[in-house]
């Protein structure tokens, strides 16, 4: 199968996001300070893994589909949907806050692409789904650092 324009653009902006994410997961492990620094220390190493894998299945995926990633520094920085990460230090909690954010905005855009995936390929669609249930497991777990026990479970903005 040889992907469409629409299939390879629809992948090129979710590996942007993965590219982006993992390299904002490591600006955030090296920087993070405060209670829990190191349970979180090691979590964002898990993230940074999952993302690093992710990002390579997809660009894999896409030569196999006959398309071209595109890796590139400039790409990365020109074409993320991920807010950029703050320089310097940052508190714990203020970091499970800004990368849960990034987490999420990477999540979104493969929702925003799978229908269209989907439709030209399931077997790529089921690459996202993967990507979606392991990376919304991950920012559970991160997240769950600075939840209280009477926290909502259902709100994200009451946590």
């Amino acid at each position: 199968m040889k992907a469409s324009q629409q299939l390879a653009d629809n992948l090129q902006v979710v590996l942007t996001d993965l590219i982006e994410l993992q390299l904002q997961g490591k600006q955030a492990h090296w920087n993070i300070v405060g209670p829990n620094f190191r349970d979180l220390h090691l979590q964002l190493d898990e993230l940074v893994l999952a993302t690093r894998q992710f990002a390579d299945d997809t660009a894999e995926r896409m030569r196999a589909l006959h398309a071209l990633p595109d890796g590139r520094s400039s790409t990365i920085a020109k074409g993320t949907r991920l807010e950029e990460f703050p320089g310097g230090l940052v508190n714990t909690k203020d970091a499970v806050k800004l990368v849960t954010e990034r987490v999420e905005r990477a999540v979104q855009t493969m929702r925003d692409v799978h229908d269209e995936v989907d439709e030209e390929d399931p077997t790529t669609a089921d690459l996202l789904h993967e990507f979606i249930a392991r990376l919304e497991q991950l920012v559970w777990m991160i997240n769950a650092e600075i939840m209280g026990a009477n926290a909502s479970v259902t709100d994200p903005d009451e946590a």
